[in-house]
C-alpha cells in the first residue's frame, strides 16, 4: 500500500513531494484548533446551566430518601430488649448431698479444707449457687433458722461454710422444709393455707434480704401440674422466684430410652407458667442418656440445677472420659453464661417426629425419636438436637428446609465435634445430643 494513501494528514505524504519528507506534517489550522470563548459560552448555555442544577439536586434528593429510609427501617424494626436477670435466673444451682458435709466433718479440719479448696473450683465451672440439703430437719415446721441438724453439722460448721462460700462468690440455698402445697387447702381470713405459708417464708427472709443479697424462695414441683402460687388477687407480693421442676418422672426402675424420650417431649411441649424454672433430671434414666440430659437442661429455658457428680470433683488424676465430661460441662456453662439466646432467648419446639407424621430420617421403626428446639435472641439462633435412639440417624432435608444449612458446632456428647457443619449432612450418633449455632438469620416462626 503507498505510504501517502488516503486522507492527508500524519503519516501521508503530499502530492508532488519527494519521498524523504518527514511523515509527521502538521495539518492544516482549520481541522485542529481550540474552542473560542464565545463558543464555550454558546456550549455552556442558560439551558444547560438548569438542566445540570436540576441533576445535581435530584442527586443530593436520591441520597437524602435513601438515608432517611434507611433510618427509618432502623428504627422501627423490631429490636430484642435485653432482660434484666436476677443473680439467681443467671447462675448453675448444683446440689450437695449432705453425706458429702458429713463425711467432711468426722475427717476433721482436713476434711473441711478440702471441701474449702472445691468451692472456687466449683465457681470456675460456671456455678453460682449451691444447694445444700439435709442442713434442717425438714419435717418440724416452724422452723428454727438458729440450729442446724445435729445429723448434719453444728451452726458452727454452717457459719464457716457460708463464710467460705462468699469468699468464692457462691451463693447458698438450703433446703429448710418439706411442705405439700397441694394438700386440700383451707381457708383462713380470706387465704389459704399455701398463701399463708409462703408469705410467712416471704417474711422471714425479708428480714435478711437487701438489694445487694436478695434472699429467694424456691418450691420444687413433685407432679405434673402446679398450683398457681403467684396469682392471689388479694396478695400484691411475689410469693415464690424459682419453681424446681424435674424432667424425668419418679422412676424406682431405670428408665427405657423411649421412656425418657416421650417424658422430655412433654416437658419441652408444655407451656409452663411465668415463675422462673429451675430444671433437673429427676427419674432414673439409663447411663448412655447422661450427658444427653446435661445437654438438655443446660439449654432449656431456665437456671438448670446439677446434681453431685464424682466426674466434675478437682482430683489430681482425671480419666479421658472425667476429663470429657468436664469439658462438656464447661463448655455448656460458659456458652450460656456468655449467650444471651441462651440465657432469655425464645423457645421454639421443632417437631421432628410424631405419630402422625412419617420421617425418613428413622432408621427403625422401633427407635425412639430425634428431638430438637431453638433458642433465639434477634439474629443469634442455637439448634439443639437430641437423639434418643440407639442407631445413627440423619436429617431430613425437607424437614430442615426451613432452617440454615450451615452451623458451627458449640458442644456435643462426645465432645469430638468442631468447626462448621452442614445440617443436610448431619448424621448424629446413638444417644447423642448437639448443640449448633447456626449462621444465618431466618425467619422460624
Amino acid at each position: 500500500m503507498p505510504v501517502n494513501a488516503g486522507h492527508v494528514g500524519y503519516g501521508s505524504v503530499p502530492s508532488g513531494a519527494s519521498e524523504t519528507c518527514p511523515l509527521l506534517t502538521p495539518e492544516p489550522d482549520s481541522l485542529w484548533r481550540p474552542m473560542t470563548r464565545e463558543e464555550l459560552e454558546a456550549a455552556n448555555g442558560p439551558g444547560w446551566r438548569k438542566v445540570r442544577c436540576y441533576l445535581v439536586l435530584l442527586f443530593w434528593l436520591a441520597w437524602v430518601t435513601i438515608l432517611a429510609t434507611s433510618v427509618a427501617i432502623i428504627i422501627k424494626s423490631p429490636r430484642p430488649v435485653a432482660t434484666p436477670l436476677k443473680w439467681w435466673q443467671k447462675s448453675l444451682f448444683y446440689q450437695l448431698q449432705a453425706d458429702k458435709w458429713t463425711e467432711a466433718q468426722t475427717e476433721g479440719p482436713e476434711g473441711m479444707c478440702a471441701m474449702d479448696e472445691q468451692l472456687p473450683y466449683l465457681k470456675s465451672l460456671g456455678i453460682g449457687a449451691l444447694i445444700l440439703k439435709g442442713v434442717f430437719d425438714v419435717e418440724v415446721f416452724p422452723l428454727n433458722l438458729t440450729a442446724a441438724d445435729k445429723n448434719f453439722a453444728p451452726l458452727a460448721w454452717m457459719q464457716h461454710l457460708l463464710s467460705e462460700s462468699h469468699k468464692a462468690d457462691l451463693k447458698i440455698v438450703l433446703d429448710l422444709c418439706k411442705l405439700d402445697l397441694l394438700a386440700p387447702q383451707g381457708i383462713t381470713g380470706n387465704l389459704s393455707a399455701t398463701t399463708q405459708t409462703l408469705l410467712e417464708w416471704r417474711r422471714v427472709f425479708g428480714e435478711f434480704s437487701s438489694p445487694e443479697e436478695e434472699r429467694i424462695v424456691v418450691v420444687k414441683q413433685t407432679s405434673d401440674v402446679l398450683r398457681p402460687l403467684n396469682g392471689s388477687r388479694q396478695v400484691n407480693v411475689t410469693l415464690v422466684d424459682v419453681v424446681m421442676r424435674s424432667i424425668l418422672p419418679h422412676s424406682h426402675h431405670p428408665l427405657f430410652a423411649q421412656e425418657v424420650a416421650d417424658a422430655v417431649e412433654r416437658c419441652l411441649q408444655t407451656r409452663g407458667d411465668d415463675i422462673w424454672p429451675s430444671w433437673t433430671v429427676g427419674g432414673n434414666p439409663s447411663q448412655e442418656l447422661k450427658k444427653l440430659l446435661l445437654v438438655l437442661m443446660m439449654t432449656l429455658p431456665g437456671s438448670p440445677a446439677i446434681h453431685y457428680d464424682k466426674d466434675m470433683e478437682k482430683t489430681k488424676d482425671k480419666s479421658k472420659m472425667n476429663r470429657a465430661a468436664l469439658q462438656l460441662f464447661s463448655s455448656l456453662s460458659f456458652s450460656k453464661a456468655r449467650e444471651e439466646a441462651l440465657q432469655y432467648g425464645s423457645f421454639t419446639f421443632l417437631p421432628f417426629n410424631t405419630s402422625s407424621s412419617s420421617n425418613s430420617s428413622l432408621s427403625s421403626p422401633l427407635s425412639p425419636p430425634i428431638l430438637a428446639f431453638l433458642r433465639s435472641w434477634g439474629c443469634v439462633h442455637f439448634l439443639v438436637l437430641l437423639n434418643f435412639g440407639f442407631q445413627p440417624q440423619s436429617l431430613d432435608p425437607a424437614w430442615a428446609s426451613s432452617l440454615p444449612e450451615a452451623g458451627l458446632f458449640v458442644a456435643s456428647t462426645g465432645m469430638d465435634r468442631f468447626v462448621s457443619t452442614s445440617l443436610y449432612s448431619l448424621r448424629l450418633r446413638p444417644y447423642e445430643a448437639i448443640v449448633i449455632k447456626l449462621l444465618e438469620a431466618q425467619n422460624y416462626s
